[in-house]
């Protein structure tokens, strides 16, 4: 079978450094760090009491205000990006047989904080169920694509996948399949999250897994440094429009991109932990060349997961050994996670727009916040620290890894009619 060819033509983003596609790449390549005390609750009791959250984003402006209430902040998130990424690909569904646009959409969580003021209120009560009809709706994490699809009115395959921090990277390989088996013409694909909360915050804290460098949030997000003491919760969304090439070209679509691969795999190991030997993660980069028919010696640019935990750089990089062998030390690596955060579900979806605008402006976003070499990783490895650098580029991967195990990579390459 001839698989069809799949573009990207659109993006939209809304993240901790900017809430467009430009501000953002913009934040990434001049290494602004999204970090800074929570303004959004009382963190006085927190253990960490800060976060990467999205800035100056007016619900009520763009919903109005009736309809926000009815939407928890990971679907207002969701709508928001989706808008710039429709505009971006300049798509009139008036035009376009909709029965065959989709929308597959990820998210770690969902609803938190939806779910969190609703039970909160209940408890507070005399014990009468006196819930809030909008309750379930606004929580459910598949109901982000739902919105979206009502919006637009597309009547294709519509569906959320939930794997921890690789959800959006799953949206896009569900979405890429559906669209090269020529099931469908075009997916609105991404991730989105909102976990900046009381329970968010607490619950990461009490598995400590989050920094706690209060006196200096902006450099928390420290991957591959010796100092790294733990991930910094960031929110937002990412919206990515994959479509089949031949109709993009019939509709004169921009294309920015081509999809050319996508792995997926378990670590079968851990809850929480990644492989001490990264196989989980080599395997699903190996799967992802391998749809790809590439090579390692085929990749320019890896946008690795690099939380900036103790555990998980160490083992992402022997994986990335593993598998790149001496080809690692002629590619670059970088963490844009040193300047979002981490946007769990979004993450994938966000960091894939990082790596396809690099592909297109030939720059490397930097690894931000590194003051002290770690001597568990080869000197000799590029991990574009600190200053975002040039390069030609051809072929990018980006990975996400989840709790559970959960693995999923992603290639994009230049376009090429």
């Amino acid at each position: 079978m001839e698989f069809k060819r799949v573009v990207v033509t659109g993006l939209g983003a809304l993240t901790p450094i900017g809430n467009t596609v430009s501000d953002y790449w913009n934040g990434l390549i001049n290494g602004v760090s999204g970090a800074a005390l929570i303004k959004s609750f009382d963190t006085e009791k927190f253990k960490t009491k800060f976060a990467c959250e999205v800035k100056h984003f007016d619900a009520d402006g763009f919903l109005g205000r009736k309809d926000a209430r009815k939407l928890d902040p990971f679907v207002q998130y969701a709508l928001f990006s989706t808008e710039e990424a429709v505009k971006d690909a300049g798509l009139d569904f008036s035009k376009l047989d909709t029965s065959r646009i989709g929308v597959i959409w990820g998210s770690g969580i969902g609803g938190l904080k939806t779910f969190l003021d609703e039970v909160t209120a209940f408890a507070k009560g005399d014990g009468s169920p006196r819930f809030n009809p909008f309750f379930i709706p606004k929580m459910i994490a598949d109901i982000a694509p739902g919105h979206i699809s009502i919006k637009y009115g597309l009547r294709g395959p519509n569906f959320t996948t939930v794997s921890a921090c690789a959800s959006s990277n799953n949206s896009l390989i569900d979405s890429f399949n559906y669209i090269r088996l020529g099931k469908a013409n075009m997916f609105i694909s991404g991730g989105s999250e909102a976990i900046i909360n009381e329970a968010g915050i607490g619950g990461f804290n009490a598995m400590h897994a989050l920094s706690t460098r209060n006196d200096d949030p902006a450099t928390a997000s420290r991957p591959f440094d010796l100092d790294r003491d733990g991930f910094v919760a960031g929110e937002g969304a990412g919206t990515i429009i994959l479509e089949e090439l031949e109709h993009a070209k019939a509709r004169g679509a921009k294309i920015y991109a081509e999809m050319v691969g996508g792995g997926m795999s378990a670590d079968a190991y851990h809850m929480t932990a990644p492989h001490p030997d990264g196989l989980g993660a080599a395997f699903v980069m190996r799967a992802a060349l391998e749809d790809a028919n590439l090579s390692p010696a085929d990749i320019d640019y890896v946008n690795v997961h690099g939380t900036s935990t103790p555990i998980g750089d160490p083992q992402e990089i022997k994986a990335i050994q593993d598998v790149f062998g001496d080809d690692i030390y002629r590619i670059n690596i970088s963490s844009t996670k040193s300047m979002t955060g981490h946007l769990l579900g979004a993450a994938g979806a966000v960091e894939a727009i990082a790596s396809i605008l690099a592909l297109k402006h030939g720059i490397i976003p930097p690894t931000i916040n590194h003051f002290t070499d770690d001597p568990a990783f080869d000197p000799k490895i590029n991990f574009t620290f600190n200053t975002a650098q040039k390069r030609d580029i051809n072929i990018v991967q980006s990975n996400g890894f989840g709790f559970g195990g959960h693995n999923a990579s992603v290639i994009f390459k230049k376009y090429e009619d």
